[in-house]
């Protein structure tokens, strides 16, 4: 294996004295689904396993309850028997083949849970379920307790190197920690001392059930993000108590999932949140983690050497990709398909109760049944688009062996991405065209840009199949007045970067016309929030000096918009329905602090010189605006399918080109990898 010595932070090995962790990456803990699914074990076995061998330090795995109540979903299954245990050593046994350590989460999700049988510390409600919870009694917390102690030991039983204890992000033990969701008045409610005392009973405890040579990490609330959440002199408290109950390892736990600051999504800046880790250093003398954000070994790599650390957690970043350690190692980073925060297919799919997986790797969750095996026999292919689908298709084709020439008319690769990079806090977007760049120079693909396949040059060229991924154009409303010099298209904006006034008009609120809401509503004289930190925090309220409990400021103080801009819609109902589900609440937050005028139920009857002119309801207007931006949707372009098809060539339609109902990202790699597999 070749060595590089550009992350020696990152590559150094961690002793914990009775093992040792070869570099200090953590994969986090994340819930793929898998978990709960007929037939998943081995599944989720091989996606563990090649982590694993793609040289993670150390894995976590995804939750597991310690019992019934615990689940977030009443059909999942808590590991409270033998019988149960004795399913995870295909997981262990998976991951230590690769050479690899791996940690068992437990997770009891309290309030949070899905379920009409929900307990927490009080009888609350948490605005993110429509079940209230009921409190527990102080035999049921002891039986709980019990239960987290049991789960520990057939963890230990299943060969786990060790648990993690998540005491953070809202769920149950964060719930007795802090003041907002306990309100109890016996000896597991009122003062501090009392309210650590569940967390603290556990750690305890499992130390003494498991042993020494068992690896306990400590998912610490550092950053509660709500009302009523710890001071920062209490999470200090707490961390000592925790090192002194038997931890090994503290991680950082950022924000409960009801909190108003955005904490994961791509809007947060690279590693946003080491600083309060780096606040930690040097309170306990066990190690520490911090997370959040870290996409890259350089951004683990400056967040070691500024000492805000001493080890890193990526979770999404490994669905992205596998080898990401093994990759840094062999000093190859241009390789590293880097994760994008976009949620759309990991998160926003645990929520919907899909199996995850992740937009720019479809291969993550599904390693078993998307393969990409090397070609039985050598094919000339050519793709025409060297959008997101395009590039993946080339990419996987020539890595199985194919002999690829890859058409694009512009300039450039990377087709819609090229025009989400320029979104503030989708910045990230660039480095999936980086990734694709360095695959295609890798894997030999002939790419010609400034290329306008035709038929008649495809079918003279003598290709095999041929895949057409040429995405989409702007669909054209039939609205009066659309030729006027107002209006424009979102890919005027975006790519061409045609001047926009002060006053605007989008039309449509789907996807397009957030992001389209968001460029235009962004101060290009300072930088995107996403790429400052202390920026972000003052605009989304959080307080660095954490003056009180939770951390969060008297109120946002986001930069204002310098334009007027209304977001205007056909359909009733709030904007942004239909966007993600972990992500859209942040984009209507966005652009409400910006004072976006969001109007719904419109109907378009004109634009002309005063500007655009709209009914809702039967009450008429005009919003005078300088400039009315289209971004109502997009059409395929069918003609040279049709003419290709009708010389009897072997053509395939993937992404836009096949649906254009939607820009899907998502959809469109997924569509390509799929295919590439099988030509």
């Amino acid at each position: 294996m070749k060595t590089t010595t550009a992350y020696p932070h990152l590559l150094a090995p961690l002793d914990l004295g009775f093992t040792t962790i070869k570099n200090r990456v953590l994969m986090g803990s994340m819930h793929t689904m898998l978990e709960d699914i007929e037939g998943g074990i081995p599944r989720l076995a091989a996606f563990y396993a090649e982590r694993a061998r793609g040289q993670v330090g150390l894995i976590v795995t995804g939750g597991v309850a310690p019992n019934k109540q615990g689940l977030a979903i009443p059909v999942g299954h808590p590991l409270d028997t033998l019988e149960e245990a004795e399913k995870h050593k295909e997981i262990t046994q998976a991951v230590h083949n690769e050479g690899g350590k791996i940690c068992m989460q437990i997770l009891h999700v309290g309030r949070y849970g899905y379920s009409p049988e929900n307990v927490s510390a009080s009888a609350t409600k948490a605005p993110i379920t429509p079940f209230p919870a009921r409190e527990l009694t102080s035999a049921e917390i002891e039986q709980t307790i019990e239960d987290y102690i049991n789960c520990a030991k057939l963890a230990q039983h299943a060969h786990y190197d060790g648990v993690e204890i998540m005491g953070s992000e809202g769920y149950l033990i964060n719930q007795f920690i802090a003041k907002k969701t306990n309100l109890r008045t016996d000896e597991w409610g009122g003062d501090y001392e009392n309210r650590i005392k569940f967390p603290l009973e556990i750690v305890r405890r499992t130390r003494e059930a498991v042993g020494e040579n068992f690896i306990i990490i400590y998912r610490l609330s550092m950053l509660d993000l709500v009302e009523g959440g710890s001071t920062w002199e209490e999470v200090v408290q707490l961390a000592k108590a925790i090192e002194a109950a038997g931890a090994t390892i503290i991680n950082t736990g950022i924000g409960w999932h009801e909190s108003r600051v955005p904490t994961i999504g791509t809007i947060v800046p690279k590693a946003g949140f080491a600083w309060v880790t780096k606040k930690m250093m040097g309170e306990v003398s066990i190690p520490l983690i911090t997370t959040n954000r870290i996409n890259m070994p350089d951004v683990a790599e400056d967040v070691l050497a500024d000492g805000a650390a001493d080890m890193v957690s990526m979770a999404r970043p490994f669905l992205a990709d596998p080898d990401l350690v093994l990759k840094s190692i062999e000093g190859r980073p241009e390789e590293i398909n880097t994760c994008i925060a976009c949620n759309q297919a990991c998160l926003d799919h645990t929520f919907t109760m899909q199996v995850s997986s992740c937009i720019v790797n479809p291969r993550a969750c599904h390693e078993t049944l998307l393969v990409h095996l090397p070609a039985e026999k050598a094919k000339r292919i050519a793709v025409v688009g060297a959008g997101p689908a395009g590039l993946e298709a080339a990419t996987v084709a020539a890595k199985r062996g194919h002999a690829v020439t890859l058409f694009e008319e512009k300039h450039e690769i990377g087709g819609q991405f090229n025009m989400a990079k320029v979104i503030p806090g989708k910045e990230e977007y660039a480095q999936t065209i980086r990734y694709y760049d360095s695959m295609l120079k890798k894997f030999g693909v002939d790419v010609r840009l400034n290329t306008r396949a035709d038929e008649a040059q495809l079918i003279a060229e003598h290709y095999d199949d041929i895949v057409l991924a040429t995405g989409v154009t702007p669909r054209r409303l039939d609205i009066e007045g659309m030729d006027h010099p107002k209006v424009m298209d979102y890919a005027d904006v975006l790519y061409h970067k045609k001047e926009v006034g002060e006053k605007v008009a989008i039309i449509g609120a789907g996807g397009i016309g957030f992001d389209m809401a968001e460029y235009l509503a962004h101060d290009m004289a300072h930088p995107s929030v996403s790429m400052d930190t202390a920026h972000y925090m003052k605009e989304w309220g959080v307080d660095m000096n954490y003056a009180k409990g939770g951390a969060l400021a008297q109120a946002p103080e986001p930069l204002p918009s310098p334009r007027e801009i209304y977001l205007l819609k056909r359909s009733k109902g709030k904007h942004g329905k239909n966007l993600g589900k972990t992500t859209g609440w942040i984009h209507r937050a966005s652009l409400t602090m910006k004072q976006v005028n969001m109007l719904s139920d419109v109907h378009y009857e004109k634009v002309d010189d005063r500007g655009l002119h709209i009914s809702i309801g039967n009450e008429k207007q005009c919003l005078d605006v300088d400039h009315v931006v289209v971004c109502a949707g997009q059409v395929s372009l069918k003609d040279l399918e049709n003419k290709l098809t009708a010389a009897g060539q072997n053509v395939h339609l993937i992404g836009g080109a096949n649906i254009a109902a939607q820009l899907d990202a998502k959809m469109a790699i997924k569509q390509a990898s799929e295919l590439a597999a099988k030509l």
